[in-house]
């Protein structure tokens, strides 16, 4: 059994009365915007499992983070989206954006297959008329969707995408998180990991960015 592990860094953000930009700050490097929304991404490197011509399948996948987000200068109405994201395919910024509204349900809006998707974790945050001027945000919402589908992949991409949308803050906090797979390493039937193997590599032909 195998536990991989990937981190997110800590995000800090701030709303101008138009537009949310990313603190300046190398600690905050991961992050990049794609207009009013921020994405975080890297990956898990499988290379040495598919040189062994190994299959990985998953047993569990999960979303470690420290605490709910926290806003400055809230109301209530102030809220954010944030999506947890693993796939077997690398994804546009454009087409991550696009899952958090659609996921796999909206074929053919949909750009990323259920079998796809090992993992995806999305949650919603507000600041309820009962908080008052409270800074942390409570946790409205929480769907998971995700096939643990087996793969021969010698990539699994990991992405957190960040949604703000400002009644009165003027600033967001994200903490940090760790997306966590549970799999087993296992050899496979030379046909069936063959064709795995064409699958994985099907999908590496599609837009790839490091």
């Amino acid at each position: 059994m195998k536990v991989l592990a990937k981190e997110h860094s800590l995000l800090s953000t701030t709303w101008n009365g138009s537009a949310w930009s990313i603190a300046a700050n190398a600690t905050y490097g991961s992050w990049r915007a794609i207009g009013n929304l921020q994405l975080s991404s890297t990956y898990f490197d499988l290379a040495g499992m598919s040189m062994e011509e190994k299959t990985l399948f998953f047993e569990a996948a999960a979303v470690q983070d420290l605490v709910t987000p926290k806003a400055t200068g809230a109301a209530p109405g102030d809220s954010v989206l944030i999506l947890d994201l693993m796939t077997t395919s690398s994804l546009t910024d454009a087409q991550v954006a696009n899952y958090a509204a659609f996921g796999n349900f909206a074929q053919p809006t949909s750009t990323l297959e259920f079998s796809e998707t090992v993992y995806a974790r999305i949650r919603t945050f507000v600041i309820t008329q009962d908080q008052g001027a409270l800074s942390y945000m409570v946790m409205s919402t929480d769907n998971q969707t995700g096939s643990l589908m087996p793969t021969a992949s010698d990539r699994i991409y990991s992405y957190r995408l960040v949604v703000p949308a400002s009644v009165g803050m003027s600033g967001l906090i994200v903490y940090p998180a760790r997306h966590i797979l549970d799999a087993r390493v296992k050899e496979e039937p030379d046909h069936q990991y063959i064709m795995r193997l064409k699958r994985a590599y099907d999908l590496q032909q599609s837009y790839d960015e490091d």
